[in-house]
């Protein structure tokens, strides 16, 4: 049975509106919906951050402000998105209880402030947030208005209470039933750090244990349990009073180093969204900085919208952007004139299902008060921001039929968030040139050049639907895993890894031995050195009668029964393996040994794309700043052609088709203006689904 977000017709084009900010200004709640209408606005999210409004004392509520919204959206034919308040508590239960502030790695209690610093594990809380969600469900479950249950908001954090330290006990008793396995997992009898007793078990701290793997790993596995299950319980009235509204949470992305843009890496994603119906997140990505090209930006802001496409492998929704600039950065630059279009037809394209904002009206005080919005502190519709976000909605319109169009994709690559959290961890090598998802990114960006759509897929999904399985740095690799593996390599599908694969069983321990014996029969090699390589330091690989310089890493390679496709040329490992090939059953399993350029990679994988005809077949020849990106839907395949550049470009398509925003004729060689968007309808030729 479809639920209630299914049978909206078209895109989702609103925001998080916070009328509870403006009680005392009815004119101002009265011009937001004029407002709304002009910019096409159709969906607002409410109740965010409202506790303090829905129930000012213990056991005291108001509803009457957030009966008028529904009212309104009711009147516009209008959706809402309703969110938990559980993301900012009252003061008043901070005060009363205070069980529900969380405690720091140093052991100091918070006060009340800020927001998403409550415990989870705390009984209290659990118990509130229950409560007023269960009366949030039963007043507003069958409002027709009603799509969608927005839980909390962006969790993330850890709490080092003596709860959630008595669940960290158990959670790790519970894994490990023994003491003696425990000690063994973690591999305890380094630096005397037995553990005796159970009580002993306290979370990693500087004030204690900070330099034991297995423990920290562990760590960010309980804290991601903790979430989850917390989640869970918060969304327990909402499926059983509310079973066709669907729920979700909005996920993040982070940029923790300029010109980094990646996923969340503190929350393992992979598990949290098989609680979720749908995901959601919130896409800031930071457009015409000064350290990269605006089509890098876009790169790296495409893998995250195909990261989270990847995880359910259907639409998804954008919870959060901004139409014009953030407000954290230290410098908040405002969108140019094109791209708030640009920006938000490419989350269409890579499968959400709406645009949304944060926010629609600007707030007048506090943290977020210059954050962007539809509507400004001015309160007028004249103003360039207002008038990209109206272009916009109304074009969205336009191509409303997309909403729920699904995408058809050959190529995965792999990330694993417990991986990563190992590799980061780890000793030795080099600290600051891990730099594992941005590896990921550098094999993506070819794809993404070349408009072949990629999936992002954790270890524990289906790898036989794919041609081509792209799994560098597979550093954490479990037995089931490595079952799996084979089965796709020995079945007929191509595989690609590279250096730091292989190198710790799921405790973060190192293997034994060396390489395991089942990565070596497929991929033909045994990996013997990993020599790390200084800032400026570089040798060099000759492949495909080029030579490439390497870069941070150069791994040395011994050859069983794998072809050498690259060889190095200098160092103490000249003349030996870099790169090889290797037929396992009816599949082939390709090694890089060395960190090489974008340069090498293109010429790495343009053999592997016509092998396995990979290429768009939409396009004939692709323009590297061009991205085209494609959803189907019945009959039709819908091509988002989008110019990620300042200057007028061209690509070249096979057949002549409809842009939908204009209903213009377009013919095969397609001209876009700086930060232009085209969508072209066009008649499928293929039998797919």
């Amino acid at each position: 049975m479809m639920n209630k977000l299914e049978m909206v017709k078209g895109f989702l084009h609103g925001g998080d509106y916070n009328p509870d900010q403006w009680l005392k200004r009815p004119d101002i709640l009265q011009q937001d919906y004029q407002l709304m209408d002009q910019a096409h606005i159709n969906t607002v999210t409410v109740g965010v951050f409202a506790w303090a409004r829905l129930e000012p004392q213990e056991g005291v509520y108001d509803f009457d402000w957030l009966d008028e919204v529904f009212d309104k959206m009711n009147q516009r034919n209008g959706h809402v998105i309703l969110a938990t308040p559980s993301g900012a508590r009252p003061r008043w239960m901070s005060q009363k209880y205070p069980e529900v502030n969380r405690v720091d790695s140093d052991g100091r209690r918070h006060t009340h402030g800020f927001r998403h610093n409550h415990c989870y594990s705390s009984p209290i809380y659990r118990e509130k947030v229950h409560e007023i969600n269960t009366r949030l469900a039963k007043r507003y479950g069958n409002n027709p208005a009603l799509v969608l249950w927005h839980v909390s908001n962006e969790y993330s954090g850890e709490c080092y209470c003596p709860l959630c330290q008595l669940n960290w006990r158990k959670w790790v008793k519970h894994k490990y039933q023994t003491l003696d396995a425990l000690n063994d997992a973690w591999c305890m009898s380094v630096w005397s750090g037995l553990y005796s007793d159970w009580s002993q078990i306290l979370p990693p701290s500087l004030l204690g244990d900070s330099k034991v793997h297995g423990m920290d790993l562990d760590w960010h596995r309980f804290v991601t349990d903790m979430t989850v299950d917390f989640f869970n319980q918060e969304i327990q009235p909402l499926k059983k009073l509310t079973p066709n509204i669907p729920v979700t949470t909005n996920f993040m992305a982070e940029s923790l180093k300029e010109g980094q843009y990646t996923p969340l890496t503190g929350l393992d994603y992979g598990k949290f969204a098989k609680s979720l119906d749908i995901i959601s997140w919130d896409s800031y990505p930071s457009w015409h900085n000064q350290y990269e090209s605006t089509a890098e930006t876009a790169m790296k802001t495409a893998y995250v919208h195909d990261q989270f496409w990847s995880l359910k492998q259907k639409p998804f929704l954008v919870m959060e952007s901004t139409p014009s600039c953030v407000n954290w950065g230290q410098y908040n630059k405002a969108k140019q004139p094109g791209m708030h279009r640009l920006s938000s037809f490419q989350q269409i394209a890579h499968g959400s299902d709406s645009t949304l904002y944060f926010q629609i009206r600007q707030a007048q005080g506090n943290s977020e008060k210059y954050h962007g919005a539809v509507i400004g502190h001015d309160g007028k519709s004249d103003n360039r921001v207002f008038k990209d976000v109206q272009q916009y909605g109304q074009e969205l319109q336009k191509i409303d039929e997309i909403k729920g169009a699904s995408k058809h994709v050959r190529v995965a690559i792999l990330f694993d968030w417990d991986s990563n959290w190992a590799l980061n961890r780890g000793g030795g090598f080099g600290r600051p040139t891990r730099l594992g998802i941005q590896t990921l990114q550098k094999h993506y960006a070819d794809f993404w050049k070349h408009d072949i759509a990629c999936d992002i897929i954790t270890s524990t999904m289906d790898f036989s639907k794919y041609d081509l399985l792209i799994a560098p740095m597979m550093y954490m690799v479990m037995p089931d895993m490595l079952a799996r593996i084979q089965r796709f390599v020995e079945h007929g599908g191509t595989l690609v890894s590279s250096y730091f694969s292989g190198m710790v069983d799921s405790n973060d321990r190192v293997n034994l031995g060396g390489w395991p014996q089942s990565l070596q029969d497929v991929f033909g090699v045994e990996p013997q050195e990993l020599d790390t390589l200084l800032p400026g330091e570089h040798y060099h690989v000759k492949f495909n009668q080029r030579e490439y310089e390497t870069t941070d890493y150069d791994q040395v390679l011994k050859a069983n029964d794998a072809q050498v496709l690259g060889i190095y040329s200098d160092n103490f490992y000249a003349k030996t393996p870099a790169i090889t090939q290797h037929q396992y059953g009816k599949g082939t399993a390709y090694y890089i040994g060395a960190r090489l350029s974008s340069a090498f990679i293109q010429d790495f994988y343009d053999g592997i794309v016509q092998d396995l005809h990979l290429e768009n077949q939409f396009v004939r020849h692709s323009n590297p700043v061009v991205s085209i990106q494609t959803r189907y839907k019945g009959a039709y395949a819908y091509h988002f052609v989008m110019n990620f550049s300042e200057t007028e470009q061209e690509v070249e398509v096979q057949q002549a088709s409809v842009d939908m925003l204009t209903n213009r004729s377009i013919a095969k060689q397609v001209r876009l203006g700086k930060y232009d968007v085209m969508v072209l309808k066009e008649k499928r030729r293929d039998t797919l689904d």
